[in-house]
């Protein structure tokens, strides 16, 4: 029985140890692709990886003088007392809403922009579209924030100036709780459709050309032709952004946000990351708000792994 064992362990061994020359000399002949890779790879190692050992203050009570391995255990406290707390749901209803809404409403915006794009049959008037819709991403935050508090300023903005030629009353817009979602999700769509539909045109450049020919000789219309070649071509890389971002569901940038907020809209404009900030950064209340932090990720995880494993089985495409 040993020496069995032994003739089947030994071819074993001998093919793990020329899986793992062939490795390596495929590594050598390529090193300069894989030194390449070092500063990607020490990135995420550092800054994605290396801090996870700092999520266990979630379950403590930091304490920056005794650092994290000195500071006392107190298990879920911290998780108990942001869930029994007044403002836990509407930091909860208005994060899901605002960004529930916006892959609602902005995820479909780029993908019409790169159909009506492609469509174009003028050159000049195609790019024209692209370099006007491309301009405002590269629009600094701050600024986003400006031009929208001088458009809708209630004594001098233009919108309500039109408002009141029209025989209406001046809005509060900028402090309005109920036009802050709005106006948030409306001026993101402006920012960023052009920028996320670079992606949709790459793709519809690279549906067979032969296929659109083939709908031409069948009598289809335009419409019947994005509806039936251009949109079954780009599927695959549409199921992947929208996996990508249910990934990040729970996760709004809090600057914008931040900017816009005043006493008056706050109702509308608390989210879980502007209070992490607020509370965590400026207050101090580390454990707590990693705390709050965990449970955002820990939501962002399980919708991933559903939402991949939905597209997995219905339309056979996937991250992994």
């Amino acid at each position: 029985m040993e020496s069995a064992r032994g003739d089947t362990g030994a071819p074993q061994t001998l093919i793990g140890d020329n899986r793992g020359r062939r490795l390596l000399k495929q590594m050598a002949k390529r090193y300069d692709l894989y030194l390449m890779l070092l500063l990607p790879v020490a990135w995420y190692l550092i800054f994605h990886y290396g801090p996870l050992y700092g999520l266990q203050i979630a379950f403590k009570n930091f304490n920056p003088g005794k650092g994290i391995l000195g500071s006392s255990w107190i298990g879920f406290d911290h998780f108990e007392r942001f869930f029994d707390s007044y403002y836990f749901g509407r930091l909860l209803w208005n994060t899901l809403t605002i960004n529930l809404f916006s892959m609602l409403i902005a995820f479909p915006i780029p993908i019409l922009l790169a159909l009506i794009v492609t469509e174009i049959r003028s050159r000049r008037y195609s790019k024209l579209l692209q370099n006007i819709t491309y301009m405002p991403h590269f629009i600094s935050v701050v600024v986003i924030v400006g031009i929208l508090t001088v458009f809708l300023s209630a004594s001098t903005g233009p919108v309500n100036k039109l408002i009141e030629a029209l025989g209406g009353s001046p809005v509060e817009f900028m402090q309005s709780a109920g036009w802050f979602k709005t106006i948030y999700i409306g001026s993101n769509i402006w920012q960023s459709m052009g920028w996320q539909s670079i992606i949709y045109i790459a793709a519809l450049a690279g549906v067979n050309p032969d296929l659109y020919e083939a709908a031409k000789i069948d009598g289809a219309s335009r419409m019947r032709r994005i509806w039936h070649v251009s949109l079954p071509g780009i599927i695959p890389v549409i199921v992947i952004l929208l996996i990508l971002d249910v990934g990040h569901f729970m996760n709004i940038g809090f600057e914008k946000i931040l900017l816009m907020q005043n006493n008056l809209n706050i109702e509308s404009s608390d989210v879980i990351s502007t209070f992490v900030y607020t509370t965590g950064i400026l207050k101090g209340e580390y454990s707590y708000t990693a705390a709050i932090g965990l449970f955002n990720s820990a939501i962002n995880l399980i919708l991933l792994l559903l939402v991949n494993r939905f597209a997995r089985k219905t339309s056979e495409t996937s991250l992994w």
